[in-house]
């Protein structure tokens, strides 16, 4: 889905009930509006990265932090970057691949980076129970513990951003977390409800 520049004039918390495509826009002119998003979907695609996208927190949050007025950056943990590589499922590999995207992120940004082709190895003894191979990176927005964390966005060559939300985005603008009841992430999806909760005024379906 590429996120046209249409609607700039939209109430955010009415974008709740409006088409996926005027959601999408605005999320792309929230991104675009913010420098460090920016800066590392730049980073993402110069460097190549397989099937790199930016993923989840930094994005929902940031439309949050948009909608509620508050500081940039507002309890924003970390920038979550997923790709696809499976050439080479070694934590070695994976690691080195760490380094390198670290190596030029921009200053003062936590970045956590994960190859999905290889979660599937740690997620057991992460929480407690297996899971399939994934076949590309936005495989992994199925199995979020909450369907409002599914959102994802990368920077093309001609500068177009793509947004991908399996589960639409009617969630993320009405500041409403919904478990996604596919996987058993009953505590994740709590635990994460919490702690947004304590960080902005979201409603929340308790597992």
């Amino acid at each position: 889905m590429s996120a046209a520049d249409d609607g700039a004039t939209d109430d955010l918390r009415a974008l709740a009930n409006a088409p996926l495509r005027r959601q999408a826009a605005a999320l792309e002119r929230i991104i675009r509006t913010d420098p460090d998003l920016m800066a590392i979907l730049v980073l993402i695609r110069d460097l190549r990265l397989p099937d790199g996208w930016l993923l989840a927190g930094c994005l929902y949050q940031t439309v949050w932090n948009v909608m509620e007025n508050r500081p940039r950056g507002h309890g924003v943990k970390d920038y979550d970057i997923g790709y696809f590589d499976g050439s080479d499922l070694s934590y070695e590999a994976e690691d080195a691949e760490i380094a390198r995207v670290v190596a030029r992120a921009p200053s003062g940004l936590d970045l956590e980076l994960r190859n999905q082709a290889r979660v599937h190895l740690w997620f057991k003894e992460k929480f407690g129970f297996a899971v399939s191979p994934l076949t590309c990176t936005l495989e992994s927005l199925a199995r979020y513990a909450s369907v409002t964390h599914a959102v994802a966005a990368r920077l093309a060559d001609n500068g177009e951003i793509e947004i991908a939300a399996p589960f639409g985005m009617r969630d993320l603008f009405a500041m409403h977390l919904r478990p996604n009841r596919a996987l058993p992430n009953g505590p994740s999806h709590d635990a994460k409800a919490k702690r947004c909760q304590s960080l902005w005024p979201v409603t929340v379906e308790w597992w």
